[in-house]
């Protein structure tokens, strides 16, 4: 059967009626804690869940009444607020105790889902018939041998330079057309009912001009890969053989953790966020494998994001020194964002020019002398950035050794067409670009929370599908914490139960 759409406001009115009901008589009483969670819920209107599933229900009028999808939402948010740590049984069993956890998910008390429930509604928001987004027979993956990668903190080296530059190529060539992907409902969804809501209540900053900060983090789903035979080779005495094996996740591999130093079985999660976000808030979320590195994840997040987000236009994209290619720079000048990308120390070198000027590894021009000239601002007319004497003040100068017998002094001007990863819109020794790249860490910040705060790593899933799932149910938590913190001077729920 189809499901019912049930307003947010007849929730409310629900909320309200079964907490009188159960927690105004002195049994059970409500602490100062419940009072957030409550008010999380009250907020954020999830009622357009019915609506978005209501395709996946069967048009038979036989058989019982489904679960209200939009109770099922609720609860499995509500379940990440309040035991992010535990899974799906534990917090059935904890919606059969505990009265308020059913209330404020949309059931009345003793009547709440099961664990298989739970998974059924995870296979419709999921658009695929497949768990995973590879075939989990694959050939048998050979031992490596494992070396430390470098310094703590310094990220796994990419294994093949170039692969950034063919990736980025190739989009220019052939994969300009979207490609859908089994996510892509769960983001429509988060896009339509979180990021937009976000973005109303200005949280995500200017959406005309949107600021995005990118960034990789390791997520261990298992301490060792596993598979298992698709052979009888065993049987016959032979130990060792080179026939496909079953992987339970075959969409994850081994990577370097630079963070705990050792290497890790599971995913590479890429996350954009909204840099000017007070409050770091997460965009979109992509799953790689564990030795995928940064900048090709990039590749693919920018891509996917830049096709679906619908709500603005991204004018800035701020990332760290793992993606200081060439290629990045191309890809983000094709799509018109400014990249703001800090440099790689091994490419840090003085590049010559034709005259005496040279030009420093951050792409400023250094005088005969020695000394890095001044911005001088950018001429749009000629798409170009000008840069004055670092001496000249006016029309005087302090410089001994003149090279310019102009009043103004020695101007020197340099082409954005010349060299993208030097030559920045906004100058790398700018004050505007030192704020602006501050702004970088909220990714960062983002992370810690979904990886601290949430417990994403807690997840005990074996496919992909969950995996998104509770990123994507992690990320909605963030956004409704966010309009909390935003609203929670005006609300004042306490008041009706007095």
């Amino acid at each position: 059967m189809k499901p019912v759409f049930i307003p947010h406001q007849m929730y409310q009115d629900f909320v309200i009626a079964q907490l009188i009901e159960h927690y105004s008589n002195g049994i059970l009483l409500l602490v100062k804690n419940d009072w957030p969670v409550i008010k999380k819920f009250w907020i954020a209107d999830l009622s357009v869940t019915a609506s978005w599933l209501y395709e996946t229900y069967s048009s038979s009028n036989k058989g019982t009444q489904p679960q209200d999808p939009t109770s099922m939402m609720r609860s499995y948010l509500l379940s990440l607020l309040i035991q992010p740590t535990e899974g799906i049984t534990h917090w059935v069993d904890q919606l059969r105790r505990v009265p308020l956890y059913a209330i404020l998910s949309g059931f009345k008390p003793g009547d709440t889902p099961g664990v298989g429930t739970f998974y059924d509604f995870f296979d419709r928001i999921w658009a695929s018939d497949e768990a995973n987004t590879k075939n989990k027979i694959q050939p048998k993956r050979k031992k490596k041998k494992k070396k430390k990668q470098g310094k703590k903190g310094e990220k796994e080296t990419p294994k093949n330079p170039g692969i950034v530059a063919k990736l980025v190529n190739r989009y220019f060539l052939y994969d300009s057309k979207q490609k859908f992907l089994p996510q892509d409902p769960l983001f429509s969804f988060f896009q339509s009912q979180f990021l937009e809501v976000s973005a109303k209540y200005g949280l995500l900053g200017n959406t005309n001009a949107l600021s995005v900060a990118g960034d990789g983090t390791p997520v261990e789903t298992a301490r060792y890969p596993r598979s298992k035979r698709t052979c009888d080779c065993r049987a016959q005495g032979l130990g060792e053989c080179n026939h496909p094996r079953e992987y339970s996740q075959p969409d994850c591999n081994s990577g370097w953790d630079s963070s705990r130093e050792r290497y890790f079985n599971g995913y590479h999660l890429y996350m954009l966020s909204a840099s000017d976000s007070p409050y770091d808030l997460p965009l979109y979320p992509r799953l790689q494998p564990a030795s995928r590195h940064d900048s090709i994840s990039l590749v693919a997040s920018s891509i996917e994001f830049s096709q679906r987000f619908t709500l603005g236009t991204i004018d800035k994209m701020l990332l760290d020194a793992a993606h200081d290619a060439e290629a990045i720079y191309k890809l983000l000048d094709h799509h018109d964002i400014e990249p703001f990308i800090d440099l790689n120390a091994r490419t840090k070198k003085n590049f010559s020019t034709e005259s005496e000027i040279q030009i420093s590894s951050n792409g400023t021009p250094i005088c005969p002398i020695g000394l890095e000239m001044k911005p001088n601002g950018f001429d749009k007319s000629q798409n170009r950035q000008k840069w004055r004497c670092p001496l000249a003040c006016g029309t005087k100068n302090s410089c001994e050794k003149k090279c310019s017998q102009a009043k103004y002094g020695r101007t020197f001007h340099t082409f954005k067409k010349d060299n993208l990863r030097l030559f920045t819109k906004t100058p790398r020794v700018s004050e505007k670009w030192k704020i602006t790249y501050k702004r970088r860490t909220s990714v960062e910040r983002s992370n810690k929370r979904e990886k601290v705060d949430y417990h994403l790593e807690s997840g005990r899933h074996r496919s992909t599908k969950m995996w998104y799932i509770r990123i994507y149910g992690i990320m909605m938590c963030q956004h409704m914490d966010a309009w909390y913190s935003h609203r929670k001077e005006t609300l004042n729920l306490e008041k009706l139960f007095n």
